[in-house]
Parts: C-alpha cells; structure tokens; sequence
C-alpha cells in the first residue's frame, strides 16, 4: 500500500505546473493583495505598542501594482491610494517608497517604506511623521 500511495503521489505531483515550487516571485512584475497581520505604534517617551488597524485607520488589505506605481486600500468610507515614488531591489527584497499629505487641514503627512520579501513575500510596511511612527508586518500574495 506504501508503494501505491508513494507513486500516486509522485505522479500527481509531476503534473503540477514547476511554478508551484518554485521560489516566490515577489519582485514587482505582478499585482499583489498584501494583507495586516499586526500593527505597532511609536511615540516618543511612549514607546511602542501593539494597536489595531482601525485604531490607526491604518488598512487591513493593500493592493500593491508596481507597473501603475500605485498602493491602493478600502476603508468604509472609499478608496485610498498613494503613489509608489521609488522602487528597488536589494537584498532580495523589493523596496517600494513615497509620501503621503493625508486630510486636508490636518498635519498628519507621513513617508512610507514597504519592503516586500522576493522569495516569500513577507512585507514590512513603515511610516512616520510628526512625532509618531507605525509599523505593519504581514504577508503579499500574487493577483
């Protein structure tokens, strides 16, 4: 019965596309839908701790498209996006950058760095302004 279950196995393994086992491509070339795992807030002489998405209106799902340069989220109230300024590969990971002014009126403008893993596709999204800092770990899936 080993035998049986060895070769049925074998077999239906060598009929799966070879990209199933390949590394991760997390380089860019596709969209990708990364989602908030967990959020931590820094600020100053308070330290860091660990929030909600909602309580920072940070997103809990981030669509990243490197070809149109853009990050785009919906919230309840509509969409957001931000324009990708910067992007580069180093160390395996791709690097995606930019700034954002926020609502008007408000002095809450942030930059924004969002490192991607290539082969995993673990992200690492960060951003700070005045005097407060966040950092969103999660994880990227290809569209």
């Amino acid at each position: 019965m080993k035998k049986l279950t060895t070769a049925g196995l074998s077999m239906f393994l060598a009929g799966l596309p070879l990209t199933l086992f390949a590394a991760g491509n997390y380089d860019g070339s596709k969209p990708m839908m990364c989602a908030s795992v967990e959020v931590i807030e820094c600020v100053p002489r308070g330290g860091c701790q660990p929030v909600t998405a909602a309580s920072v209106d940070a997103p809990r799902f981030i669509e990243v498209d490197v070809s149109k340069k853009k990050l785009s989220a919906r919230f309840a109230n509509g969409e957001r996006s931000s324009t990708i300024e910067r992007t580069e590969s180093v160390d395996g990971k791709l690097m995606l950058q930019g700034v954002e002014d926020g609502r008007e009126a408000e002095r809450d403008g942030i930059g924004w760095t969002l490192s991607i893993t290539e082969e995993r596709g673990d992200m690492v999204l960060s951003g700070s302004g005045d005097s407060v800092a966040f950092v969103i770990f999660g994880s990227c899936t290809m569209l």
